[in-house]
């Protein structure tokens, strides 16, 4: 029955919706659209007025498609120029950027190794695990100035290591 009716008044839907878009293409996708969600809903039940159902899905369809591809135009250009594109900020650091990074932790690493294991261990929580400094002296059973203090001699270190890296 769907079958019948649809290719019936195809024709009928795909004038339709191509006055809303505007290309004969899209308005033959959106008329196959519209069988398709036709076939799905009467599986859930009987259609009263299949015809009109089809044109309204057909017309919904439509005005969906011209409300997406308006909302795309915002934020999507077309045709662009490949060189402005290869000028778009890029958040991947470069492969040279990386290896200074690799090195300079490297570096870190070392110069933290150099350090008394409980003011390694306060630096990591600190300034990796983001723990205050409370949390560090009840865990460590040290009070919060020897953690401050820890802290603070483990920052001067890494920073003094960091200037002679750079040095060199």
């Amino acid at each position: 029955m769907l079958v019948s009716i649809f290719a019936d008044t195809r024709q009928s839907l795909i004038w339709n919706v191509m006055r809303i878009v505007r290309d004969r293409q899209i308005a033959e996708d959106l008329a196959q659209e519209t069988y398709i969600r036709a076939s799905k809903a009467m599986e859930h039940g009987t259609i009263a007025h299949i015809e009109a159902f089809l044109h309204q899905t057909a017309r919904n369809l439509g005005i969906d498609h011209l409300r997406k591809r308006a909302t795309r135009s915002r934020v999507e250009a077309e045709n662009i120029d490949p060189s402005i594109v290869l000028q778009v900020c890029q958040d991947v650091p470069s492969t040279e950027e990386a290896i200074i990074e690799r090195q300079q932790l490297a570096h870190l690493s070392r110069a933290l190794a150099g350090l008394p294991e409980r003011t390694q261990t306060v630096m990591i929580l600190s300034r990796v695990e983001n723990w205050p400094n409370g949390r560090i002296a009840d865990y460590l059973g040290i009070s919060e100035r020897t953690v401050f203090n820890d802290l603070k001699l483990a920052m001067g270190h890494c920073r003094d290591a960091l200037a002679r890296y750079e040095k060199t």
